[in-house]
């Protein structure tokens, strides 16, 4: 099915993209606090100056939310016609689930808007729970998403309710059938002051727009989980699944895609890499 020209650390692109007639698949590592559509409008502008094209198609196949990282598959030239197929390959993530608070988003792009006891959260409550949630299931996606509610973008219609103040219920979704495969409890803390303000400006082609709200001054406890799961799985959505199972609420602290399909993280490349094969100063 990957007949298209995917290129990994070392690679070396000619400047002609006739000689790519499946196109070209860049498996590209997501920097923090960039939307998948910052990454597609950076390498489209590299790709368009390579290529020495006037347009140019480029997508991505399956995106990722800005406070991910991770693998991010972006497609050139005819390889575009694959990203349906490449994005229902089975996707691999390690998960920061942030135990004792919720936030409208479900993760740390708003601000805590409740907080709950941790009285029934611990590492064996989590263990014990986590088979609960492996299989074929019905999930609700986050109102924060690219999920359609009568012709309009879910995260737009959520963005204008948390505006004017009024409650962001997903309830307004109609549910999607997802698989978890595999869940894994890696590691188990509870948060600290380290764990406060991001302050890290957004690099070179991020949103400046995105947002990461202080966790300082909470007392949270902080699940690594690895997740093995299937096309259309949001794990926002399982923190918060997770945290209601255990009565204490959740949000998702932080989130890394290590795996799309049969490419690994180790194997995606940087958006230095990227200014290196597709050089539009050449």
């Amino acid at each position: 099915m990957m007949s298209a020209f995917t290129a990994y650390r070392g690679a070396v692109l000619t400047d002609n993209i006739e000689d790519y007639p499946e196109g070209i698949i860049l498996p590209i590592d997501k920097p923090y606090r960039w939307t998948s559509a910052d990454v597609i409008r950076k390498v489209k502008w590299m790709a368009i100056k390579h290529f020495h094209k006037k347009n140019l198609k480029v997508g991505h196949a399956g995106t990722l939310d800005p406070l991910a990282t991770g693998v991010l598959l972006v497609c050139i030239g005819k390889a575009t016609k694959l990203a349906d197929e490449l994005q229902k390959s089975p996707k691999q993530y390690i998960a920061g689930v942030a135990f004792g608070a919720t936030t409208p988003s479900y993760d740390r792009e708003k601000e805590i808007d409740a907080t709950y006891p941790l009285d029934r959260v611990s590492q064996k409550s989590i263990e014990e729970l986590l088979p609960r949630f492996i299989g074929e299931q019905d999930q609700i996606a986050p109102l924060f998403s690219a999920k359609s509610v009568d012709g309009m973008r879910a995260y737009e219609m959520a963005r204008k309710l948390y505006k004017a103040g009024k409650p962001v219920d997903s309830s307004v979704l109609q549910s999607s059938r997802i698989s978890i495969y595999d869940l894994k409890l890696l590691d188990y803390h509870l948060s600290d002051s380290s764990a406060g303000m991001d302050t890290a400006s957004p690099t070179d082609g991020a949103s400046g727009r995105i947002n990461v709200n202080s966790i300082e001054g909470h007392t949270l406890a902080i699940a690594d989980i690895l997740v093995d799961c299937s096309k259309g799985t949001y794990i926002r959505a399982l923190a918060r699944d997770l945290g209601e199972a255990l009565g204490s609420g959740a949000f998702l602290s932080s989130l890394r895609r290590t795996r799309n399909g049969g490419i690994r993280v180790e194997d995606a490349l940087t958006m230095d890499d990227i200014a290196g094969i597709l050089r539009p100063d050449r």
